[in-house]
């Protein structure tokens, strides 16, 4: 019996040696496939005109130069999207955090009049759309086309963040509401002081979702905005790597070295393009994911 339990334990932790490594060797394939091409675009971005060669894979450039970087920074096309982008982001998100919060803790109270009605309608929403043509329509007879707002407030009314929301405040204590309201904590009160910083970790989470949301607007812009210099980041983007437009972002009297727009290769000046504009989510994220993790147990501790 010994040495048949000693044989079995043997066998079973050589098969959960190789389920160990074969999972270790997937993971290690996926993480692959995500990397190595954010590498590439790096690093042909980065890399010198002398040096460059097309369609090869590069990981590393043998001649490092910033020539691409200082191609797409030096006009003022670049600089009118960033801003556009900026403004989308740094004023959208906390505004659409804040309706959606408060209208999801407005419907986390089961004595709220008319709360049934609203809540069929946010269910609504996420089953059904108006479509494009209604929402082009409402748009313009609000006067919003070719204004940033017309990227902002239509995307308030979220219903699966809401729902989501909603179901989280539902769970916290109603207790702590009743002893502020005994020390006579009126309900904003109560919302600003009590809810929000019990709810850091499902703000972050939308937050960062929201603000990505915002970063990325692409279609929107396509469809409301008419000024090319109020197009955001995407767009440009957009234009630099499918359309080759390079030049219409650019200034040829701001840019230091005029022989430089001929020498550079057009594909590093799209590699940098790309690069620029997933470098500010990518410098924040590491941020947001220790606060997910520090609001987590601030929740769970005063909950």
């Amino acid at each position: 019996m010994n040495r048949a339990a000693a044989v079995f334990r043997s066998r079973y932790r050589l098969g959960e040696f190789v389920f160990q490594l074969a999972l270790a060797l997937i993971l290690l394939a996926i993480a692959a496939i995500m990397i190595l091409p954010m590498l590439y675009v790096i690093a042909v971005s980065f890399t010198h005109a002398e040096a460059y060669v097309p369609n090869r894979l590069i990981l590393w450039p043998k001649k490092w130069s910033i020539d691409a970087y200082r191609f797409v920074l030096a006009g003022p096309g670049f600089l009118n999207a960033f801003r556009a982008s900026l403004f989308l982001t740094v004023v959208g998100t906390p505004l659409k955090l804040l309706v959606v919060a408060s209208f999801a803790y407005a419907l986390s109270k089961q004595d709220l009049p008319g709360r049934t009605p609203m809540l069929s309608m946010v269910l609504f929403t996420m089953l059904f759309g108006a479509g494009l043509i209604p929402n082009y329509l409402l748009i313009k007879n609000l006067g919003l086309i070719n204004s940033w707002w017309a990227l902002i407030l239509p995307s308030f009314p979220d219903a699966w963040s809401l729902m989501v929301l909603k179901s989280f405040f539902q769970s916290l204590p109603p207790e702590l509401e009743d002893a502020a309201q005994i020390d006579g904590s009126s309900e904003l009160g109560i919302f600003f002081r009590i809810i929000l910083p019990l709810s850091k970790a499902p703000l972050a989470a939308f937050g960062l979702f929201f603000a990505v949301g915002f970063w990325n607007t692409y279609f929107s812009a396509i469809l409301y905005l008419n000024d090319a210099e109020k197009w955001p980041l995407q767009v440009m983007l957009q234009q630099v790597v499918m359309l080759s437009q390079i030049e219409s972002f650019l200034d040829p009297g701001l840019v230091a070295d005029l022989k430089l727009m001929k020498v550079i290769p057009p594909e590093t000046v799209k590699m940098a393009t790309v690069t620029i504009v997933i470098a500010p989510i990518l410098m924040v994220y590491p941020f947001l994911q220790k606060y997910f993790a520090k609001g987590v147990l601030l929740g769970s501790v005063k909950g």
